[in-house]
This record gives structure tokens, C-alpha cells and sequence, in this order.
């Protein structure tokens, strides 16, 4: 296979110096004490569909943090894994936002949301499907092609599954990943929420996950409801702090493949920045101390 951007089946991950970065979302009414408190090593994401307009308040504040911090630019409309045609205005947005703010992380999901003209306000599963793989692939090149970058394609948290499935949604990702040259955008937080809404283990998932594509690991708090046989179903609500079940599985996966930007996503019922900024640096204190076990195994075996 070769890969649309980059080398045949290059491995494309964060940019050098970039690992071990913790971040949060940018939200603007925390402004005012991130520039008076700072996030040393920090980086900051924003959705890209809240920055389509040319120019205003979010603008300036996001000029404003971009003179210190990396960004990372999250698309959630894009529609990758839609049957029908990316919307070619909307992609050039998407492309003259990144060209206009060069963030070190570019991002979108495997999901879609957008259909017959229609836009949906979520991110709604696909079947693992040859049809959907090579569409999902084509959108891809499509996206990449348009903004001159890889991107990292982010795993989904589901609430249904598809019967006409012939793949397992680990190995369609890697697929995806190396047909398109893209990398991978791991949320933890959407492995646990899938894996307690379908009822397989969330360590299983890893274990079959290509962890050697992710560039960027997402981190959330979630919510519980109840279905209607009132089995526990847990909704990614990035409304609340990140679990212990979900920090839990992030040591895991950083004691495997070492440090990963690590953003924590928080979109609603915000606190108070210092409680945000205290979830990024757990995160860091995790990597540091996993990285450090790492060139110690190493070192060890040279």
C-alpha cells in the first residue's frame, strides 16, 4: 500500500518536541487566567467549525494564544465517514483555518454528520464495511490533499453497532491509517464508553489498537444514564473530570509507547481553569514518569 502523503507505510506521529505536551480546550472564558497562570509545555485545541468566520472576538483570542502555545485544530463536521461527498466549501474553510494558524496537531473523527444536505448536531457511527473503508479513505486523501498535512483520525465512542460489519473497528483503523498515510488520534475516554455500552474490554481494545500510528491522545470525563432494560450506558459527555477506570488505561498505553500530546476535553459544566489545568498536569506527571521508564528499559538494554 502507499500512502497518500509521506512515504509508502510511514508511521506518522506528533512533530519532534511535541510529545510530551498536556493541553486542554481553549475555552474562552478561561482566557483571562490561562495568560496570567500560563501552561508550561501546554498546548491548546479549538474546534474548528467555531473559527470558520474571518474574524471577531474568537479570532483574537485565538491569535492571542497562539503567540505562546501550539495549537491543535479538531475538526468535528467534516463528515469522514459519510457516504455522500466531503462539502467542498466547508473543507476550504477547514483548509484556510489550518493555513492561517499552522497548529501543530490537525485532527477529525471517523464518524459522520451530514447527510442529503442535512447537518447533524453529532458524531454518528459507520459500518466496518470494504464500501465504507475505501470512501472513508477517499475522504481522507481528500482532506490531506487540500490541506498539504497528514491528520490524525480520531476512534469513535458508540452506542450502536452494525450487524453488516466485516471488520473489526481496530483493524479498519489501521487500515484506514495505512492506506492514507493519516495518523491516529487515540480518546481513551471512547474506548471505555464503547467498551461498556457493547461489553467487550477496554484493555482487549488497546491490545489490538496500531498504538505505533497515535500522534495525540484525547482524555474526557463521561457521563452515566441508564438504557431502557436499564443496563449502565455511559455517554461522552466531556462534562466532568476524567475517571479513574479511564486514567488507569492512559498509564497503560503511555507505559507502552511513551509520551503522545495529551489533551483533556472538557466542552461543558466548566470549571474553574485551575481544576482544568490540574487534569493536564496529571497527564504530564504520567508521562514523565512513564517516559522516563522507558529510556531507563532502554538504556538497560543497550
Amino acid at each position: 500500500m502507499t500512502t497518500a502523503v509521506g512515504e509508502p507505510d510511514r508511521p506518522l506521529h506528533a512533530p519532534p518536541g511535541a510529545h510530551g505536551l498536556a493541553g486542554t480546550s481553549l475555552k474562552h472564558e478561561h482566557l483571562s487566567a490561562i495568560l496570567a497562570d500560563g501552561l508550561n509545555d501546554g498546548f491548546f485545541e479549538v474546534h474548528a467549525e467555531n473559527y470558520m468566520g474571518a474574524g471577531g472576538p474568537p479570532h483574537r483570542a485565538l491569535a492571542t494564544i497562539r503567540e505562546d502555545y501550539p495549537l491543535s485544530i479538531h475538526g468535528v463536521c467534516m463528515s469522514i465517514g459519510g457516504p455522500e461527498a466531503l462539502d467542498v466549501a466547508h473543507l476550504a474553510r477547514f483548509r484556510d483555518l489550518v493555513a492561517r494558524y499552522e497548529p501543530t496537531l490537525v485532527s477529525e473523527h471517523l464518524a459522520w454528520s451530514s447527510h442529503g444536505g442535512k447537518f447533524f448536531n453529532d458524531l454518528l457511527p459507520l459500518p466496518y464495511t470494504k464500501n465504507t473503508f475505501d470512501k472513508v479513505c477517499e475522504h481522507i486523501n481528500q482532506v490531506q490533499e487540500a490541506i498539504k498535512r497528514p491528520i490524525l483520525l480520531e476512534n469513535p465512542s458508540t452506542y450502536v453497532a452494525f450487524a453488516s460489519s466485516t471488520m473489526s473497528e481496530t483493524d479498519f483503523i489501521r487500515a484506514v491509517s495505512q492506506r492514507t498515510g493519516c495518523s491516529l488520534l487515540l480518546d481513551v475516554n471512547n474506548v471505555f464508553v464503547s467498551a461498556n455500552n457493547h461489553g467487550f474490554s477496554a484493555s482487549a481494545y488497546l491490545a489490538e489498537f496500531p498504538l505505533e500510528q497515535v500522534g495525540e491522545i484525547h482524555l474526557a470525563g463521561h457521563s452515566e444514564q441508564h438504557d431502557d432494560e436499564n443496563e449502565l450506558l455511559l455517554i461522552d459527555s466531556h462534562d466532568r473530570a476524567i475517571s479513574d477506570s479511564v486514567w488507569e488505561l492512559y498509564r497503560d498505553v503511555v507505559s507502552r509507547i511513551g509520551p503522545r500530546p495529551t489533551l483533556i476535553e472538557w466542552d461543558s459544566n466548566l470549571p474553574d481553569w485551575p481544576v482544568l489545568r490540574a487534569q493536564a498536569l496529571t497527564a504530564r506527571r504520567i508521562m514523565a514518569e512513564h517516559g522516563l521508564s522507558l529510556v531507563e528499559e532502554v538504556s538497560h538494554d543497550v
